[in-house]
């Protein structure tokens, strides 16, 4: 018996969807550290090129295979090449790469919840302190705040597209650019946070170098949420009427938009706790940035607001944070419930309870490696060093397999697919689009010059996080 696919009921629906699948911790916070790290306006400018001329044809690919389709990444794959083993391989990749990165990103998922409570409890001068982070990524707290975040994901995921993802996004979206709006215009009123807003803004050319364009095409590629299967998934949920292209650039602005205002909030407020600050200074993680730096910036604030006041900026700012993890965390998941659905006939019921019987134990795993069990944080030595079981989940399936995953959807769209048959497709919804400039843009860049750039990406990030090697000398 085949059941009806659901779709999202409206082009919002799925354009706020979309977006929440984008919009994750990689804008918040990523994006602004790897601006400070690199060039700041430099770097916002190039990061604007590479979603205009790389990301937005992929994206396009993406979506038009689901919804061609109807079918998660491995179906996907597997209808459209005649069930072809070896493009069935990429198919799996797309499907068992957001599977892994749900892990990762659960776990930090959890710990901002941590961290938002603790705020709102008073407990912000803890937060500030050194020892802070270290004591409550080893406490038993993080498993009640697992399963608090499990049972938010559930109830989301169980309700469908339309009751669950479409209406959470309705609603956590428009929250989620209104705190950020807010805590931007908070930000700006802080002494010396004008030092932080013309680093940011005014582009220094001659800061631009390979390690810039390589820092933004990587984050522009990843932040879109590209090569993770998601795009395809959403795009089996959108009716044949909808405009892809127009819904990709709607859904590439609205993320960008939320990675530039997040960078209006952060860099200024570094600025303001730390006139002197040298940008190179700031941690390559976006992590330690979220745990370690910011709270301190909070609890500098009250100088000038009281305690009570800068303990409510960082409740927002970790609600904020919360909220975008949480749609980020869904699109995740969607993926391999899709797959259960579709391929192996599962109810939702039953693919979620096969979910969290399977990534739930690894992410207990990934909880515990960080010095609650020694097996865990010890897990594997590579590149000269030890590596914990979640550095390893980060490092394949973050770091390393998205570029991949590109690449292999290039190829796929270009060669086996066919040009043809995906103009045919972007053109449901949009009359205009054979013929155009845009048709010939896409065709050309899919099949030529981003498969080259996203391959150099993925080798040089398997020399560089595997053998402590660059190959592009970046």
């Amino acid at each position: 018996m085949t059941v009806e696919r659901e779709l999202f009921s409206s082009r919002l629906g799925f354009i706020l969807a979309a977006a929440g699948s984008a919009v994750g911790i990689g804008n918040l916070v990523g994006f602004p550290v790897n601006a400070a790290k690199n060039g700041g306006g430099a770097f916002l400018l190039v990061y604007a090129l590479f979603v205009i001329l790389v990301c937005l044809p992929v994206m396009m690919a993406e979506m038009a295979i689901g919804r061609k389709t109807v079918k998660n990444p491995v179906g996907a794959y597997n209808a459209l090449s005649n069930n072809s083993k070896l493009w069935s391989v990429a198919g799996i990749f797309g499907m068992l790469t957001p599977f892994m990165i749900a892990v990762f990103y659960m776990v930090i998922t959890v710990w901002i919840m941590g961290y938002m409570v603790m705020a709102a409890t008073g407990n912000l001068d803890h937060l500030a302190s050194g020892a802070a982070f270290g004591e409550f990524i080893n406490s038993y707290y993080v498993f009640g705040a697992m399963a608090i975040v499990v049972a938010i994901v559930g109830v989301i995921l169980l309700s469908g597209v339309k009751e669950g993802i479409e209406k959470a996004a309705k609603t956590l979206m428009p929250a989620l650019f209104v705190m950020l709006v807010l805590l931007v215009a908070f930000v700006l009123t802080r002494d010396n946070a004008f030092a932080g807003l013309r680093f940011f803004l005014i582009p220094d050319i001659d800061k631009l170098n390979p390690s810039v364009i390589n820092s933004a095409l990587s984050q522009a590629f990843f932040s879109l949420s590209l090569g993770m299967g998601i795009l395809i998934t959403y795009g089996s949920y959108i009716d044949r009427r909808t405009d892809i292209v127009g819904s990709a650039k709607l859904v590439a602005i609205t993320d960008t938009g939320v990675a530039f205002t997040a960078g209006l909030m952060m860099l200024p407020a570094v600025f303001s706790f730390n006139p002197e600050v040298n940008p190179q200074e700031l941690s390559d993680s976006s992590v330690s940035l979220i745990f370690t730096f910011l709270p301190k910036i909070f609890l500098a604030l009250q100088t000038s607001i009281g305690y009570v006041g800068a303990s409510a900026v960082a409740v927002v700012f970790f609600t904020l944070v919360f909220f975008a993890a949480i749609t980020s965390l869904v699109s995740i998941i969607e993926v391999p419930v899709a797959y259960l659905v579709d391929e192996k006939c599962h109810s939702r019921k039953k693919a979620l309870t096969t979910l969290l019987m399977t990534a739930g134990i690894l992410t207990l795993f990934a909880t515990v490696s960080f010095g609650m069990v020694p097996f865990f944080t010890e897990f594997v030595h590579y590149a000269g060093a030890p590596k914990s079981f979640f550095d390893i989940i980060y490092d394949v399936f973050y770091d390393t397999i998205l570029p991949l995953n590109g690449f292999l959807l290039c190829l796929f769209v270009s060669y086996r697919w066919r040009k043809a048959n995906l103009s045919a497709e972007l053109a449901v919804g949009n009359d205009k689009y054979q013929g155009s400039w845009i048709e010939k843009y896409v065709n050309l860049s899919l099949s030529t010059f981003i498969p080259v750039i996203l391959l150099a990406i993925f080798l040089n990030t398997v020399a560089q996080k595997f053998f402590a090697y660059n190959l592009l000398g970046l």
